[in-house]
C-alpha cells in the first residue's frame, strides 16, 4: 500500500504523524510525503537573523535529513508562500497537489482535519485544497481513502506545550494505529533533525506524554468501531 502524507510545513510530519510514517514503514508500506513551503517564514528567523528564503533553504536541508530518518520513498518540497498560502489563488495549490498525486500515485492520502490541529491558516487551507483534490481524482486514479492525522481529546488536553491543540470527539474518529516505543523514538529522531527549531520543540510534544495512539478520521466513512489499520474494508 502506498501511502501518500500531504502537508504545508516542514515538522509537520514530525509533530505526531512521524510515529506513523515509522509504523507504516516497518509493515511494509511505501510513504511518500508532500510539503507545500519551505517553512521560511518562521519567527525563529528572527533569532537567527536570516531572510525568508535563507531560513527555509535550511528548512529544507533539515527536511532531507527526516528522509533518511523515516526512509521516506519519496519527498518533495514546494514552495509556495509559508504563511500565505491564503493570499494566493486556491487553484494554484489545488493544482500543485494534483500534479504530484498523478506523479506518484498513491492509494491513500492523509492530510490534517478540518480544525487543523493547531488552527494555523495553512493547516486549514491545505485540508480544504487536499480534500478538494481527492474528491476530483479519486474515481479516475482510484484513490482508496483520505484520512486526516488528528489528535483525541485527552492528547490535545494532555499537551503542555506553547500551543493550545485542537482535537476529533470519539465519535468522529475513525481508525486508531497502536503504534509502539520503536515508531515514538523514531519520531524523536526526526524532530531532532530540526536543528533550529529545537527550542519550539522542547517547549511544545517534548513537554507532552508520548503519544501510542495515533488517531484518523475519515472521509465520507464512518465506524462506530474505530479500525486498527488505514488499509482496512478497501
Amino acid at each position: 500500500m502506498h501511502y501518500l502524507f500531504i502537508f504545508p510545513h516542514p515538522d509537520d510530519e514530525s509533530f505526531g504523524p512521524a510515529s506513523s510514517i515509522s509504523y507504516l514503514k516497518r509493515h511494509g508500506n511505501k510513504v511518500s510525503l508532500l510539503t507545500l513551503t519551505k517553512g521560511g517564514a518562521t519567527k525563529v528567523r528572527h533569532k537567527l537573523n536570516l531572510s525568508i528564503e535563507e531560513m527555509g533553504e535550511i528548512r529544507y536541508k533539515e527536511m532531507l535529513c527526516v528522509e533518511k530518518v523515516l526512509n521516506l520513498d519519496n519527498l518533495t518540497v514546494l514552495d509556495l508562500p509559508d504563511s500565505g498560502l491564503k493570499e494566493i489563488d486556491p487553484r494554484i495549490i489545488e493544482q500543485s497537489v494534483e500534479n504530484y498525486i498523478r506523479k506518484v500515485s498513491p492509494d491513500i492520502i492523509i492530510t490534517y482535519p478540518v480544525h487543523g490541529i493547531s488552527g494555523f491558516h495553512d493547516h486549514l487551507i491545505t485540508h480544504s485544497v487536499v480534500k478538494r483534490v481527492y474528491v476530483e481524482l479519486k474515481s479516475e486514479l482510484h484513490l482508496k481513502r483520505l484520512a486526516f492525522f488528528t489528535l483525541s481529546k485527552n492528547q490535545a488536553q494532555s499537551n503542555d506545550g506553547i500551543h493550545r491543540l485542537n482535537y476529533s470527539n470519539d465519535e468522529e474518529i475513525d481508525c486508531i494505529l497502536n503504534v509502539e516505543e520503536q515508531d515514538v523514538s523514531k519520531m524523536n529522531e526526526a524532530l531532532d533533525c530540526y536543528i533550529t527549531y529545537a527550542e519550539v520543540i522542547e517547549n511544545s510534544i517534548r513537554k507532552s506524554p508520548p503519544f501510542y495512539k495515533a488517531h484518523f478520521e475519515l472521509f465520507d466513512e464512518e465506524y462506530q468501531t474505530p479500525l486498527s489499520n488505514l488499509n482496512l474494508d478497501l
